[in-house]
């Protein structure tokens, strides 16, 4: 497989806007619910820090450490940058590494709704391509079997569900 400028723009993309999500989080937001059952806006940011370290370590051929539990550091916002600048670089070190980044992009897409939706903020406002790609894989990979604890049973969007939210509730969220 060749990773394709698309596939890596998506990401970029995904990367780009969760950053500026977390670059909106302030600390009197941790309490606040989230879509996501159980965690509120600061599990949910410390498992978003994570997750572009986590597939940085695992384009690089390395085991992820999914189970790890962040603890936020004073700069969130830096750290979550420094994270996806290092799984930038990984798919410029390994452009044909598989899966290829689609599932990633995928994920962040599935956690900028996630904690948009937690801050109050319209997902119609974020890249749709975004999930678009996000949910063309994830579509096509997550089945009942293999959800695992990370993704609930899928659930009916709303008829007029952007694409965010389409992809939200097939990862399980009550949209």
């Amino acid at each position: 497989m060749d990773t394709t400028r698309a596939d890596l723009s998506a990401l970029d993309r995904g990367l780009t806007q969760l950053g500026t999500l977390v670059e909106s989080v302030q600390a009197s937001d941790f309490e606040r619910p989230t879509p996501c059952d159980d965690w509120t806006v600061r599990e949910l940011l410390g498992h978003v820090l994570q997750g572009p370290a986590n597939f940085a370590t695992s384009v690089r051929g390395g085991k992820p450490d999914w189970s790890a539990g962040a603890e936020l550091p004073d700069d969130w916002a830096a750290t979550f940058a420094s994270h996806a600048d290092d799984l930038r670089d990984a798919w410029g070190e390994n452009p044909d590494k598989e899966p290829g980044p689609d599932f990633q992009t995928g994920e962040l897409a599935v956690h900028a709704w996630d904690l948009a939706t937690a801050l109050g903020k319209d997902s119609a406002e974020l890249d749709p391509t975004v999930a678009e790609r996000g949910w063309a894989v994830m579509s096509a990979a997550l089945t009942p079997e293999n959800r695992g604890k990370a993704f609930e049973p899928a659930r009916a969007a709303p008829q007029d569900a952007d694409p965010y939210q389409r992809l939200a509730a097939f990862a399980g969220r009550k949209v």
